[in-house]
Parts: structure tokens; C-alpha cells; sequence
């Protein structure tokens, strides 16, 4: 599709890193560069512009649309499009023949007990490892085997069910981090502080500041990641992850750490990327009444094998699925 290939603009891989890194080690060993001027102080956050100004005619998020037909309607779209996918590590196999049709908008669950392949599934899909065998398809494009920095500029954004922060850096400088995914690297500018780069840093500040709103996360936007409770952890890697503006986001045990309370707040949050951002949702967790209140479909796996697919009603009452987590099946 059109709107993917556009999506993965030509550029010096090479000049990327090499500027990635100097801002991050900018940002923390030296904030306002080498030579940058006393007077030239960052305004306060003038409000959330999430797109820049000069993206934002063309890129302006749209209004919550229709859910598409259901993914098991033949004529439905498929955005992402997994087919006997697998991945074997020294003989055994810790993901087996996985297959999944995911049409746009959906909040789909995947589950299963400990060593199920729910996180190496995660890894192949976000191109972190590379299948042994299977197709990738996403928007009717083949990615499979693309290293996980192309699969991200592409749509596909991930967290990880070990949180992995820069924890030197503030909040709001993770989220930054993320939206530098459309600027032009510029190795000059970030040493010197030049104007372009500062007008640059006020338009990250600003949509980071968005983000970090709609995630609950604005008061604490000047603390350093590792400094802040668990639960805000996993929230600011969310807002990190959607400052990629994926079209696909996976979600490795978000919940992870947090109270009842937290939990249900994330759960507002995770509708509220589909239905206001147009986010579809793949979501790995443990907690079956999360994954059971919140997805349309949901999957099971166990082993490395897919032994179920359904709506959450019809899983919960599966045999096979009571049998994966209670060791068999209970008769009346």
C-alpha cells in the first residue's frame, strides 16, 4: 500500500545512529551543547502540537472511525498478516506455525501459560529476531526478516515485558526521543545548538508534552525514568512508543506492576489509542480478566502452537484453553 511505502523515507542510516546517539548522550552530559547561548532558553510548553506545523495539514490524527468488518469476514481489510510463522532456537521450537489475519482498529489479545512463545512472538513480529520459517505481510507488504529499526518506521511499535527506559534521561526527553523519528539528522546543529535545532527542540518538547498528557504522566514530565514508580514506567514507555505514531503498537504485559487502579486506567488508555489515534492494538498479558474485558479477539498459545481463536467467550469455555492452564480439563 501507498501509505506504508511512504512511510520509509530514503536516509543515511548511518548519520541516524550517529546523530541518535549524540542526543542522547547530549541530553545528558551536556543539555545545551557546546556553544549554546545563555539567552536562548527553551520557552514553557506552549500547549500540545503533537504534529509539527509543517506536518500537521497532512498528518492531522482523524476522528474515531467504524470498527471494520470482523476479522474472521472475508472481505474485511487486513492490515497485518502473519502466515506459518516460526522460530526455533538450537532445535526446539519456541514458536510453531503461528498465523494471524489483523484487520485495522482492533485490540487483539494473545495469551498462554509461561514459555507459551508469547514474547518471541512479539520479537519476530518487531523484527528483534528473525523467523526460521513463515511470512510477515504488513499492509500487503512482505517485511518479513527486516531489522526492527525498519519494521518501527514502518508502523509496527513496541514495548517490552522487561521495561527498557533510558533511565538517565527525564520523562519528557524519552518521549523526544521517539518523535525524532521525522527530523533530518544533523550532527552540527545538535553540538552547536544552531536556531534550527533549538526550534526543533521546542516542537519535540511540545508533542512529548502531549503524549505525556495522555498518558497521565504531565506532572512528572521533569523526572528521570529510573526514578519513577514502576507503573508510571510502563505508562511512559507507552507514550514513547506512540510517539512513533505506529499504525500497529504490541504491548508486552502492560500492566505489569501496577494496582487494580492503575490497571483500569490502562485500559481507558488502551481504548482510547484506537479510538482517538486510530492505534490498533496487539496486546500480551498474564491478566486473563484484562485481556478478556478488553480485546475483540483473542489467541492462545501454548507451546510454540496456536490451540485457540475466538471471541473471549468462546476461548474462556474452551477445552483446550482450561486443559493449557489447569493441566486438564474439569467435567461437571
Amino acid at each position: 500500500m501507498n501509505w506504508i511505502a511512504s512511510r520509509e523515507k530514503p536516509a543515511n542510516d548511518g548519520a541516524i545512529v550517529a546523530t541518535g546517539y549524540l542526543r542522547i548522550a547530549r541530553r545528558i552530559y551536556a543539555a545545551r551543547g557546546l556553544t549554546y547561548p545563555r539567552s536562548a532558553g527553551l520557552p514553557p510548553h506552549p500547549g500540545p502540537v503533537y504534529l509539527t506545523r509543517s506536518r500537521r495539514a497532512e498528518e492531522t490524527v482523524q476522528p474515531a472511525v467504524p470498527l471494520p468488518a470482523t476479522a474472521t469476514d472475508p472481505v474485511a481489510p487486513t492490515l497485518l498478516e502473519v502466515r506459518g510463522l516460526s522460530r526455533s532456537f538450537h532445535g526446539l521450537r519456541a514458536l510453531d506455525g503461528y498465523t494471524l489475519d489483523l484487520a485495522p482498529l482492533r485490540i487483539h489479545g494473545v495469551i498462554g501459560p509461561n514459555g507459551a512463545g508469547k514474547t518471541t512472538l512479539f520479537h519476530v513480529l518487531s523484527g528483534f529476531l528473525q523467523p526460521s520459517s513463515g511470512t510477515i505481510r504488513f499492509g500487503g507488504r512482505d517485511i518479513t526478516g527486516f531489522p526492527a529499526y525498519r519494521i518501527a518506521r514502518l508502523g509496527i511499535a513496541r514495548t517490552f515485558q522487561n521495561i527498557r527506559l533510558f533511565g538517565e534521561l527525564t520523562a519528557i526527553e524519552n518521549v523526544m526521543v521517539a518523535l525524532e523519528r521525522d527530523g533530518r539528522p544533523s550532527v552540527v546543529a545538535t553540538l552547536f545548538s544552531t536556531s534550527s535545532f533549538r526550534r526543533r527542540e521546542r516542537e519535540l518538547a511540545a508533542g512529548a508534552m502531549e503524549l505525556l498528557e495522555l498518558v497521565g504522566l504531565a506532572a512528572r514530565r521533569n523526572h528521570l525514568a529510573k526514578s519513577l514508580p514502576y507503573g508510571d514506567q510502563r505508562r511512559l514507555e507507552i507514550a514513547r512508543a506512540v510517539g512513533l505514531r505506529p499504525k500497529v503498537l504490541l504491548l508486552d504485559e502492560p500492566n505489569a506492576g501496577m494496582n487494580p487502579i492503575e490497571t483500569q486506567e490502562l485500559l481507558g488508555l488502551i481504548r482510547r489509542l484506537r479510538d482517538e489515534l486510530g492505534t490498533t492494538v496487539v496486546l500480551v498479558a498474564h491478566d486473563i480478566p484484562l485481556v478478556m474485558g478488553l480485546c475483540d479477539r483473542i489467541q492462545v498459545l501454548n507451546y510454540g502452537k496456536l490451540i485457540a481463536e475466538g471471541d473471549p467467550a468462546s476461548v474462556r469455555a474452551n477445552p483446550d484453553v482450561i486443559a493449557a492452564y489447569l493441566g486438564q480439563a474439569r467435567h461437571a
